[in-house]
Parts: C-alpha cells; sequence; structure tokens
C-alpha cells in the first residue's frame, strides 16, 4: 500500500508518497512524472515519515539547512539509484554539471565515457525532489535547464540557498 499526504510550499501543493516507513515520494503537484513510483491501492493518511518531512520542507522553506532528512527509500534502475546518491552528496547552497555527474559515475563505475543525457534522464526521474536536490543540477555553462518541476522553481530553489 501506498500512503499519501499533501503540503503546501510556496511554490504550491507538495504531494507525499509513503510506503509507510519511509519517504519513497516528493513531487509538485503535476509535475513531469508525477507520482511514477505510487502503487495501488493508494489511501490518504498522516503518517509519522510525512510530520518529520514536513517539518524538514518547513525549515528548508525558512530558508534554512536542515539538519536531518527524513528516512528515504529510491526506488528505481540501478542506474537511477547511482545518479541519485550522487545528487545527495551535491552541498547545500551548491551545483553541479550533468557533465560533471557523469565523469563521476564513469569513475565509480570503471566506464570511459557517459553522456550528460543519460545523467539528465535519471536526474530527471529522481522521485523525491528538494530532499534529494536534483534542482542543484546545472548546465555546463550554469544554465538552469532540466528541472521536472519547472525552471521557475528551480530557480527560486536555488535563491533560496544562497
Amino acid at each position: 500500500m501506498t500512503f499519501i499526504s499533501d503540503y503546501n510550499s510556496p511554490l504550491g501543493k507538495i504531494v507525499l508518497a509513503s510506503d509507510g516507513d519511509n519517504l519513497i515520494g516528493l513531487w509538485f503537484d503535476g509535475q513531469k512524472y508525477f507520482g511514477s513510483r505510487l502503487l495501488p491501492p493508494i489511501e490518504t493518511r498522516e503518517l509519522s515519515i510525512f510530520l518529520t518531512t514536513k517539518r524538514w520542507l518547513d525549515a528548508y522553506f525558512a530558508g534554512e539547512n536542515p539538519d536531518f532528512v527524513p528516512p528515504l527509500r529510491l526506488i528505481g534502475t540501478p542506474f537511477q539509484q547511482t545518479v541519485w546518491q550522487l545528487l545527495q552528496k551535491i552541498p547545500y547552497g551548491q551545483t553541479t554539471t550533468y557533465g560533471n555527474l557523469s565523469r563521476e559515475i564513469c569513475k565509480l563505475t570503471h566506464r570511459q565515457r557517459m553522456s550528460a543525457q543519460s545523467v539528465g534522464g535519471a536526474v530527471g526521474r529522481n522521485p523525491i525532489s528538494i530532499i534529494v536536490p536534483c534542482h542543484r543540477v546545472v548546465g555546463a555553462d550554469g544554465a538552469l535547464i532540466g528541472y521536472a518541476g519547472g525552471i521557475e522553481r528551480k530557480q527560486f530553489l536555488l535563491e533560496l540557498e544562497c
């Protein structure tokens, strides 16, 4: 069973999803790939994981760098898992590029090359926005590209962290 709860953020409604113990999803309402990992039956219920996540979001949107991370369960392919692990290492208030991530994955997997586009595909399918900070990935020239929640939201999140 999947449980969901809503959070009203300065950027609009956010939908949280849980397996009962862990956060498995955090999407802006209607964003690209919204709810792609939700498995029926789905029930709206206020769980402790949602209260913890909402406390994290309250601190984050107040301009703080939360000093804890709710329990997460990221559901995806092994490649996606690797990309999402790297996203979690991007420090608050900093950015990296899709190219840097692809080079890091090459080091981890002992590959010679990997396209930034394949990394971008995994970044875009991140099921736990904000907490797994896919908004901190920018183009090679620093351009704000490729955010499933919308470029305006990405810009807001990056400015919030400055």
